[in-house]
């Protein structure tokens, strides 16, 4: 799936992506996506950036 309307994503949002994924490697839970959205509604999904 391919988005067309994006959101800004920091370099905040990708640390805690990735933390989250490791640590839910650790626990056994696959972190599916993360998905930052803005005031207006567009969004970046993470997964698709390559992060997860």
């Amino acid at each position: 799936m391919s988005f067309s309307i994006q959101a800004a994503t920091s370099r905040e949002d990708i640390n805690v992506t990735e933390r989250l994924a490791e640590v839910g490697k650790m626990l056994g839970i696959e972190v599916l996506d993360h998905v930052i959205v803005n005031d207006i509604g567009q969004f970046t999904s993470l997964k698709e950036k390559g992060y997860i």
